[in-house]
């Protein structure tokens, strides 16, 4: 995690837009957000500046957005930022930014979905129509378009990190949802198009319901079981049969169990992330953990206990335990 050796300031943005968009360098300007990667101004009423701040790779996720996400988010259930501008790296500030689309709303860590029903058939709409195949040459994952067994180590240190911290109630049966996902057979069908970093602080909402989505920094093709985690983290309580339901096609089995695995590695990195955010580091924030808790409470109950086989496996145990 490195810091920008130039502190973003309203001067510097309005500078850079002086120099390279001069025709939008006086409409109104705040801050919007500092996230993990990137600092978000808001440009008047329906624009806002991106600019990375702490993460070396946020540059080429930056271009990555600009080149591929107008046309992907043409026919899109809800507003996502599609980038307008790009901003290439000057002497007064050596990276690129983005110029996209204001999408208005609330981030679901700070006002989670309420409205279950709602919710999930607005979610599920969101994924059938981003999970479409993907062409050639579309973008890899960084470090999620593989198989699942291949984070086994990573996966392991964030659970004993948890452990060690006593943030995790109950680990052994937080590592048998790991292991029923990683022994899963492997995605073997044309690579779809995802989020690929659905959490809370990037799925946003008004009265109770989803109304945008943003961050497509991680946009690659691969397994949907990666986006196809969302609904234990995003969603309430009794409210992931309705998705599961709605979003099409119905996934299988196998889908299902790597789902679990990735939001079980989802709700332990928010939980870790929350927990160092109370201690400043950037991005981090402690409204991360309460809906990693939540999702991995309801990870923890697909577990069958002492005497039952195996894990719930398919869509049917899914409705009944999410």
């Amino acid at each position: 995690m490195t810091h920008t050796e130039i502190e973003i300031t309203a001067e510097l943005v309005r500078d850079l837009l002086r120099d390279q968009h001069p025709d939008l360098a006086d409409r109104p300007l705040r801050l919007g957000a500092r996230g993990w990667d990137n600092q978000l101004w808001r440009l008047g009423d329906d624009l806002a500046v991106r600019l990375p701040w702490a993460t070396q790779s946020a540059d080429a996720l930056l271009r990555k957005e600009h080149a591929w996400l107008p046309a992907l988010t043409l026919d899109l259930p809800l507003p996502v930022p599609v980038p307008q501008r790009l901003g290439e790296p000057s002497e007064r500030f050596p990276r690129p930014w983005l110029v996209t689309t204001w999408v208005p709303g609330e981030p679901a860590d700070r006002a989670p979905a309420t409205r279950g029903a709602e919710a999930a058939d607005t979610l599920a709409a969101f994924l059938t129509a981003l999970h479409r195949p993907a062409p050639t040459g579309a973008p890899a994952g960084r470090d999620r378009g593989g198989p699942l067994v291949d984070h086994a180590e990573g996966f392991a240190r964030l659970l004993a990190s948890g452990t060690e911290l006593g943030l995790i109630p109950d680990p052994d049966s937080v590592r048998a949802v790991w292991e029923d996902a990683a022994s899963a057979p492997d995605w073997e069908s044309p690579a779809l198009w995802l989020h690929g970093d659905l959490h809370p602080a990037n799925v946003l909402t008004t009265d109770g319901t989803f109304c945008g989505v943003i961050d497509f920094g991680d946009l690659f093709a691969g397994d949907p079981a990666v986006d196809l985690a969302a609904p234990w983290i995003l969603l309430p309580d009794g409210a992931a049969d309705r998705f599961y339901g709605a979003y099409q096609p119905t996934p299988d089995a196998a889908t299902l169990r790597r789902a679990r695995g990735w939001a079980a590695w989802r709700a332990l990195s928010g939980i870790l992330i929350g927990e160092a955010g109370v201690r400043g580091r950037p991005g981090g924030k402690a409204t991360w953990g309460p809906p990693a808790h939540a999702a991995l409470r309801r990870l923890v109950a697909t577990v069958r206990r002492p005497g039952e086989q195996g894990l719930a496996a398919d869509v049917t145990d899914v409705r009944r335990l999410a």
